[in-house]
């Protein structure tokens, strides 16, 4: 047994997975179910990751519309602690290895200090190229994921576990993607293993580590020092702009390398004074507005959970932690005119004592 397969099952790390998985959880049935005689349940999990004898459960699935429509696949409770015992190990080693400015699903990272980046280099430069990676959960290629982190991870054991979680995916996103083909593809091309099913922690990590080389050629190959990216949104900024329509040309190529394609047609050289579309907002030098269709989308879901909480479907913890985090997210635009309106015109009743 390696010694980090040895630490990814070692009773520590499987304790602390459980009660990370558990977080916010404790009320769901399969988080309580599990709990139930947790200790045996751990040990059980732990014999059979040892043993090489843990096959991961089936997916369940469903979708969200919001802000567009995604197929989500939740893991069994049980395979998502065996998800956050191998990120607890390997996801800092990885880290260590990524640029500064990829801003998803990393500690001290996130949304708000991706708009502050982007904000920043607004202000500095004339011109941004914005990209996004097409169909970008389904397109990742298994085998070229697996080859990525075999050139870091030398355990062996820990490849196979990472190989038995990836392959638990596979399919899961099929109805989702679109068959693309890329140069010296044949007819095989089509039964290649790919997607990484949407809700699992290690997806969010492997879709760092997927483009983590894209990431180091923008910034080292291409020398654009002012690049970011959250997920598969990208941005490059220069104050040239037949520089970035270059950088345009370089980056379809590179990613192509990688299996994966940008809407193009949407990819232009714009202006940053007028203003970049951003994950959810629209970031000018001198301020940030929210995108209309969000204010509606959660105008529309307020409405709702008034009426739920008014006929007793819901409680008022509830209603007053989604408007709390709706308002926590939109106030780092310049929004509190909207909220104004938005409150005035959906009043929040008093909590009932």
């Amino acid at each position: 047994m390696g010694s980090m397969f040895r630490e990814v099952t070692a009773w520590d790390n499987l304790w602390l997975a459980y009660r990370k998985a558990a977080r916010g959880k404790r009320r769901k049935a399969s988080a309580a179910a599990f709990e139930h005689q947790g200790a045996d349940r751990l040990l059980a999990l732990q014999a059979d990751l040892r043993l090489k004898t843990y096959r991961p459960g089936a997916y369940c699935h469903f979708f969200i519309h919001e802000p567009k429509r995604r197929k989500i696949s939740a893991a069994p409770f049980r395979d998502r602690v065996v998800h956050h015992a191998l990120c607890n190990l390997i996801e800092p080693v990885f880290d260590a290895g990524f640029i500064k400015h990829s801003y998803a699903n990393r500690t001290g990272k996130g949304t708000h200090r991706a708009l502050d980046r982007l904000q920043a280099w607004a202000r500095r430069y004339r011109y941004v190229l914005r990209a996004d990676v097409v169909q970008h959960f389904p397109s990742l290629d298994h085998t070229i994921l697996s080859a990525k982190l075999a050139r870091v991870i030398r355990d062996q054991d820990v490849l196979w576990l990472a190989d038995v979680i990836l392959a638990s995916g596979a399919g899961v996103l099929a109805d989702e993607y679109r068959m693309m083909y890329f140069a010296d593809d044949d007819l095989l091309a089509g039964c290649r293993p790919r997607g990484l099913p949407i809700g699992n922690l290690t997806s969010q990590f492997w879709s760092n580590v997927y483009l983590s080389d894209f990431d180091w050629f923008v910034q080292r190959e291409l020398g654009c020092g002012a690049y970011l990216r959250y997920v598969d949104d990208v941005a490059l900024f220069s104050d040239s702009k037949t520089r970035l329509y270059a950088w345009k040309d370089a980056i379809i190529a590179r990613l192509g390398r990688e299996r994966l394609t940008i809407h193009e047609a949407a990819t232009q050289v714009l202006p940053t004074r007028c203003g970049i579309p951003w994950l959810g907002f629209v970031v000018y030098p001198t301020h940030r507005l929210l995108k209309r269709r969000n204010a509606v989308r959660f105008t529309r879901r307020l409405e709702r959970n008034l009426d739920a909480y008014r006929a007793g479907r819901i409680s008022f913890a509830e209603l007053d932690a989604s408007v709390q985090g709706w308002i926590n997210h939109v106030r780092y635009a310049d929004t509190w005119r909207l909220r104004e309106h938005v409150f005035e015109g959906h009043p929040i009743p008093l909590r009932a004592t």
